[in-house]
């Protein structure tokens, strides 16, 4: 049998009827911390990948060319992607946001975050993700990478929240899974060619910008014509 001690150490929320209380707290902190963001750009991606390996400097050099466009760093406040992501903007001298969760296993924020935030609760983490960033970009992670990305694209492809850039970084990484969809997922006929549209890859950290930017122009473009 699973051992769940860890996940009532705190008698307040013991309670459902005080837990609710405790969640209105979280929303309402969140939205009051996070005023601050302008054009939030969200880097998603594993805790696990070091220094040394090349999507955690395509993480850093990418969030460090979007910061010197003006936008702002939002991750989950972690080590790996969210490190480098959160070190880029930093260096860069922008906003270095970190949404922290707190699980049985400790998560440690990581050093170049000026902005910390921490949460109890996922779903209320993840609005605040979902409210206050301009784009999102998922480098390579495991569950949780996929859960965040797969629920923003699912928030969109229902038009739960307006329209936004979903960038995959590494084309290398993602392919299986972008097979999967197109062979398996579409063809099954459980989402629609045009669902595929939804995210586009990069490659490279130069790319980022471009992507983003694309993403928004072409409506006005056509104004202008």
């Amino acid at each position: 049998m699973a051992d769940l001690t860890p996940y009532f150490k705190d008698g307040f929320t013991n309670s459902e009827t005080w837990r609710v209380f405790r969640i209105m707290s979280e929303f309402v902190d969140g939205f009051e911390e996070l005023s601050v963001v302008g054009k939030g750009i969200s880097f998603f991606g594993s805790k696990c990948l070091k220094k040394s390996h090349p999507f955690y400097k395509f993480a850093y050099r990418a969030s460090y060319n979007i910061t010197k466009k003006d936008y702002q760093v939002i991750t989950g406040a972690g080590l790996g992607i969210m490190e480098a992501s959160n070190k880029g903007a930093y260096d860069a001298g922008g906003l270095s946001v970190g949404l922290n969760i707190l699980i049985p296993e400790k998560q440690i924020s990581n050093k170049y975050i000026n902005h910390l935030i921490e949460f109890r609760y996922f779903f209320v983490r993840k609005v605040m993700f979902a409210k206050h960033s301009h784009a999102f970009v998922v480098f390579p992670g495991g569950f949780g990478t996929l859960d965040e990305l797969f629920e923003i694209l699912a928030l969109v492809q229902t038009l739960r929240i307006k329209p936004v850039p979903v960038i995959l970084a590494g084309r290398s990484y993602w392919k299986g899974l972008i097979s999967w969809l197109k062979d398996k997922v579409l063809a099954t006929g459980c989402i629609d060619k045009r669902d595929l549209d939804l995210f586009k890859i990069i490659d490279k950290p130069e790319e980022l910008h471009p992507a983003i930017k694309d993403f928004y122009i072409p409506g006005e473009k056509k104004k202008r014509k």
